[in-house]
């Protein structure tokens, strides 16, 4: 499943550079460029109030949105974003334009699914992700908010290959020449057994040989007692 694809309005940006990018910010728009399907880049200047909250409502740049440039309506895929350092805010947007037959390169998001259905997590252990992330080639109109990897009937040890999760059709792993690892069950700390440090070894290994010493030396020493007068 994906987002819900959704609309902006813009406007070209005449001017360029460090200086206008500023001015923009302080009258609350964001500046951004469209490039890409053979095309020269296109500057434009967002909303800043619009962006902001579709930045950081989740999805964003595996969301297809449609650019309202000056009436010109443009499909894009975000696919890069600046947020100023201390505030928090957006300060620049790269945006790619698309088709449906357009195929895009996109990280994805990694969901675990029935963890209460998994011994090895029943017994202590720990789910270790591998990968939050996967990238996929999948096209414009069809990628994926996440994929699934199903912890059920899974023990301590068992890995969570890539081909164990089902895909949308169309999507299919940048990595293809193997079968690559997104997460395994692992051994929780505490349920490991202690282990003898050096320093104990070396005692131990004392205590050994003190003992292996005076077993060897007990039938010697009996040999060499005189024996008792009988009476």
């Amino acid at each position: 499943m994906s987002h819900v694809s959704y609309e902006l309005k813009a406007a070209k940006r005449e001017r360029v550079g460090k200086g206008a990018a500023r001015e923009l910010r302080r009258n609350g728009q964001v500046p951004a460029v469209i490039y890409g399907d053979k095309q020269a880049p296109l500057a434009i200047a967002l909303n800043y109030k619009e962006v902001y909250y579709k930045i950081h409502g989740g999805g964003f740049l595996t969301t297809v949105a449609t650019i309202d440039v000056d009436g010109d309506k443009i499909q894009v895929l975000p696919k890069d974003f600046a947020l100023d350092p201390v505030r928090d805010f957006p300060i620049h947007i790269d945006f790619l334009r698309v088709s449906k037959t357009t195929l895009v390169t996109v990280e994805v998001p990694v969901h675990a699914i029935n963890q209460d259905k998994s011994p090895g997590l029943k017994r202590g252990g720990v789910l270790n992700l591998v990968r939050h992330q996967v990238e996929f080639l999948c096209p414009a109109d069809a990628i994926p908010d996440f994929i699934e990897i199903d912890l059920a009937g899974r023990d301590i040890g068992d890995s969570i290959h890539i081909s164990s999760v089902k895909l949308p059709e169309g999507v299919k792993p940048v990595i293809s020449d193997r079968d690559f690892t997104i997460a395994t069950v692992a051994g929780s700390s505490a349920m490991k057994p202690e282990t003898e440090t050096p320093e104990t070894v070396a005692i131990h290994g004392a205590e050994t040989a003190a003992a292996t010493a005076a077993k060897a030396a007990a039938p010697a020493a009996k040999a060499a007692a005189p024996a008792k007068d009988k009476k």
